[in-house]
């Protein structure tokens, strides 16, 4: 049988080269780049190690349209997408407006019309939700609502709308399953392979290496719905069989009945 294929947007970004020797371990892989000189980094990730990784060259800021997204994965013919790019507060709130939240949109949307593709996974953040998690304090909730409507007053909106609009169309296409995975505050730490995923608290941080080690068993597993990280003390395969086993899905709380209306 042939290896599936995976369509990394955002192959540039700190995430995205950590996870992709991951990915290309266990499938091929096309990493979306918008600066051709950003190539020999991508391919640097796998040297030496098993798997097949191509690199193509289309910004993200061109996708005005499901149309153009679907022009990206006609060109691949992926299997999975993982979303793991961003405007990375360059350019205003206008870029990421366009970058996080239209262009993200865009490929869901495109994704959701190609039957080939099965998973999506979409990488978020743990302040990301309309509504106090359940298993918050009032505490917490507030912190949060003070920096998503302060320092990420322009990130925030674009976020949530791009995670609302996943989880609407997952819910209208069943069979694709559609993961949101929602790290804290991201640092450069080594990894430990040892996370919190799941019902985590509201505030925290956990490495960029193991958030690329918990997207890669995500998608290769069966997990669906929001996910919430942190560092922890759990190993990486244990939590994510475990999120799996319990259908541990932290948009609980949040309304799914406004995201279809808003998303259908």
């Amino acid at each position: 049988m042939a290896s599936k294929r995976v369509l990394l947007l955002g192959g540039h970004g700190k995430v995205s080269l950590l996870l992709t020797p991951h990915l290309a371990a266990r499938w091929n892989v096309t990493s979306v780049i918008r600066d051709p000189s950003q190539e020999d980094d991508i391919l640097r990730t796998v040297a030496d190690r098993p798997g097949k990784v191509d690199v193509l060259v289309s910004s993200l800021d061109d996708v005005k349209s499901k149309a153009d997204a679907q022009l990206v994965i006609d060109h691949s013919k992926p299997d999975y997408v993982v979303w793991s790019a961003g405007a990375g507060g360059k350019g205003g709130p206008l870029r990421t407006q366009a970058i996080d939240r239209d262009s993200c949109i865009h490929f869901i949307r495109a994704a959701a019309d190609t039957p080939s593709i099965t998973k999506f996974l979409l990488v978020s953040y743990l302040g990301s939700r309309r509504t106090k998690a359940p298993w918050w304090s009032d505490e917490e909730w507030k912190a949060t609502q003070e920096v998503n409507n302060g320092v990420l007053k322009n990130y925030y909106p674009s976020k949530l709308a791009a995670d609302e609009c996943l989880t609407a169309t997952a819910n209208q296409r069943r069979d694709l399953q559609a993961i949101v995975l929602r790290p804290g505050l991201l640092t450069d730490d080594e990894a430990t392979g040892m996370v919190s995923l799941g019902k985590t608290r509201a505030k925290g941080s956990v490495a960029r290496g193991d958030v690329a080690s918990v997207a890669a068993e995500l998608l290769d597993g069966e997990a669906q719905g929001w996910l919430d990280l942190l560092e922890g003390d759990e190993p990486i395969v244990d939590a994510v069989r475990r999120v799996v086993k319990d259908k541990v899905d932290c948009i609980e709380g949040e309304d799914v009945d406004g995201m279809l209306q808003t998303y259908a």
